[in-house]
């Protein structure tokens, strides 16, 4: 057998294999548990009136901002406007009879009950005015939150009532990605985690940290749900499809080489490198063992070192000590 490898290296017609090499080097291994979920925002909300009445303006448009407390529409208050003003009457004679009698009792004229009579008539005016006007505010359709009016529903003219939505208001600097997790994974999935964001209608990846990781399993879906806060984005749109890539293992400094140059001999995994320098270059067989893989990409426990030449194309039908050439 000697004699043969002797001859085999000094016969150059020996036909060599050539074969493409690859440098191993340390990196860092990620393995990562793959998920579909949508962005969300955590202020969406239909806008609906506090009571029934006919819109009679509507003093916003598609994509203006709007602050929180500001009136989207006004609704017909025309009656109680009529009402206030009547009760406004009342309460202007109600004062002066007030301040008359408060007067007259601190000259000692005239008897307490009248001063009291007097003075709870004024405040019960004033108190029902109050009243009155709290009615008519809920005439007015307000925006519970800070943001972009992105419908507007109702129409000049509309019967408004409530829980009947007329326009909707989303705070789009405020969004979070959602998605539920297998109950399988759900060990391995915590708030803190690093996570790869990827939006496929946009060609942007984003990574950052799971800000929420459910602790009880939904009964129904035998899920448990995670929410990835975002930051402000005008690509980022509610709703749209999120990629999620969470990172439940990570190794640094770890040698990492293509499944597919991976063989088994008898079950054992082994791979195929170069020895040797110039034309005297020989195929070595390694033993290794296989740590976690990911789509094509599978993390070396042992077995191989950082600089050793791993034949990544030709390497089928080699065997140990065969000549090989690049």
């Amino acid at each position: 057998a000697a004699l043969e490898k002797e001859l085999k290296a000094g016969d150059s017609s020996v036909k060599m294999k050539t074969v493409t090499v690859a440098p191993v080097e340390k990196t860092t291994f990620e393995h990562y548990i793959d998920v579909q979920g949508h962005v969300d925002a955590r202020e969406n909300v239909n806008v609906s009136a506090q009571q029934p009445g006919i819109i009679k303006a509507i003093l916003v448009r598609e994509g203006q901002q709007v602050s929180k407390g500001q009136t989207l529409a006004q609704l017909d208050n025309n009656v109680l406007q009529a009402s206030i003003a009547e009760l406004q009457t009342r309460i202007d004679l109600a004062k002066t009879l007030y301040q008359k009698q408060e007067n007259l009792w601190k000259q000692q004229i005239g008897s307490e009950v009248q001063y009291l009579n007097a003075k709870n008539q004024y405040e019960s005016l004033l108190r029902n005015k109050k009243t009155m006007e709290e009615q008519i505010a809920l005439s007015r359709i307000v925006s519970p939150i800070s943001g972009t009016v992105d419908a507007v529903i109702a129409k000049l003219g509309d019967n408004a009532a409530p829980g009947s939505p007329a326009f909707r208001v989303v705070n789009s600097t405020n969004l979070r990605v959602v998605a539920n997790i297998a109950e399988s994974f759900a060990g391995r999935v915590k708030t803190g985690d690093e996570v790869i964001l990827f939006f496929p209608d946009i060609n942007k990846e984003i990574r950052t940290r799971i800000g929420f990781a459910s602790k009880v399993i939904d009964p129904l879906s035998r899920t448990i749900n995670v929410e990835i806060p975002l930051k402000a984005d005008r690509e980022i749109r509610p709703n749209m499809i999120a990629q999620l890539r969470i990172v439940d293992y990570k190794a640094n400094d770890a040698v990492v080489i293509p499944v597919g140059v991976i063989q088994y001999s008898l079950g054992k995994p082994y791979v195929l490198t170069v020895k040797g320098q110039g034309e005297k270059l020989q195929a070595v067989r390694k033993n290794i063992e296989i740590g976690r893989t990911y789509n094509d990409k599978a993390e070396v426990k042992s077995g191989l070192s950082a600089g050793d030449r791993l034949i990544t194309t030709g390497f089928q039908g080699l065997d140990n000590d065969d000549f090989v050439k690049l």
